[in-house]
C-alpha cells in the first residue's frame, strides 16, 4: 500500500478556511507536513488551523503586498517553503446575455468579471510569483492550482469563471515549462461536482442532476481532492508536471 510522506515539508494552503481547502490542509497535517493556512475568514481559517495543529494567517490573495509579507513570515518561522496549492477561488455567475421576450433582461458585469479573474488568475499569479524564489534557492518545490472540470470543458452560465480556470490551466502548463530546471514542478487539480459546503447550497433539484451527470453517480468527497493534491505534492510524484488531473468521477459537462 502507497504512503504518502510529507514529513519535514511545509506548505501553503489558501482558501484553507472551508471546503477542499480544509480538508487538503487536514490531509497534508495528517501526512507529517507543516501547513500554513491562508483565507480572508479568519473564523474559519483559525478554527481550521487549530484543528490540525497549523498555522493561520489573514491573507487576501488579490492584496500583492499581503502576499509577499506572508510569504517571508511562512519562511522565517519555518525555514522552508515547499509546495504551495493555489485553492483560493470565488464564483460569480451570471449569463453573458440573457434575453427574455426578444428583450436583452440580464448580463454579466463586469464587476463579477473583474473580481473572479482578480481571485481566480491574479491570486494564483501573484502566490505563485512569490514563493518561486524561495524554492529555486531550495531547488524544491510543488506547485499545485485548483482549475476545475468547467475549465476543461466550459459550463452555462460561467463565463468567468470558466475563463478563469481555463487561464490557471495555461499557466500551469507555462510554470511547468519555465521552473521544472529548478527542481519544481507545477501541476493542476480539475475537480468535478464536489460535496462542499457551496454545492450543498444550490436548490435539491440541480444537485441531483449534477449527480446524474456523474457516471460514478455520486458527488465527490474533499478528502478526494486533497488526497490527490497530496500524492502530487509528494516525492513520488516527481516526474509529474504540467498535468491537468481531473477529479471528477468520469464527468465530461455537456453529455
Amino acid at each position: 500500500m502507497m504512503q504518502i510522506d510529507l514529513g519535514g515539508r511545509v506548505a501553503v494552503v489558501t482558501g484553507g478556511g472551508r471546503g477542499i481547502g480544509k480538508a487538503t490542509a487536514a490531509v497534508f497535517a495528517a501526512a507529517g507536513a507543516q501547513v500554513f493556512v491562508w483565507d480572508v475568514d479568519e473564523v474559519g481559517g483559525r478554527a481550521v488551523a487549530g484543528e490540525i495543529d497549523g498555522k493561520f494567517q489573514k491573507v487576501d490573495v488579490t492584496d500583492r503586498p499581503a502576499v509577499e509579507a506572508a510569504v517571508a513570515e511562512v519562511v522565517e518561522a519555518a525555514g522552508r517553503l515547499d509546495i504551495l496549492i493555489n485553492n483560493a477561488g470565488v464564483i460569480r455567475d451570471a449569463q453573458l446575455v440573457k434575453f427574455q421576450d426578444g428583450e436583452l433582461v440580464e448580463q454579466m458585469s463586469e464587476a463579477d468579471f473583474d473580481a473572479v479573474f482578480s481571485v481566480n488568475v491574479k491570486g494564483v499569479f501573484h502566490c505563485t510569483q512569490a514563493v518561486v524564489p524561495q524554492m529555486v534557492a531550495q531547488g524544491y518545490g510543488r506547485i499545485l492550482n485548483a482549475s476545475s472540470i468547467v475549465g476543461l470543458y466550459g459550463n452555462f452560465g460561467q463565463t468567468n469563471y470558466v475563463a478563469a480556470k481555463m487561464g490557471v490551466i495555461g499557466m500551469t502548463k507555462v510554470w511547468a515549462r519555465e521552473l521544472g530546471k529548478h527542481g519544481i514542478t507545477a501541476n493542476a487539480v480539475a475537480p468535478g461536482f464536489i460535496e462542499t459546503e457551496m454545492a450543498m447550497s444550490v436548490p435539491e433539484k440541480i444537485l441531483s442532476g449534477m449527480v446524474e451527470r456523474t457516471p460514478v453517480k455520486r458527488l465527490g468527497k474533499p478528502s478526494e481532492v486533497a488526497d490527490t493534491y497530496a500524492f502530487l505534492a509528494s516525492d513520488r510524484a516527481g516526474f509529474i508536471n504540467g498535468a491537468v488531473i481531473s477529479v471528477d468521477g468520469g464527468l465530461v459537462l455537456g453529455t
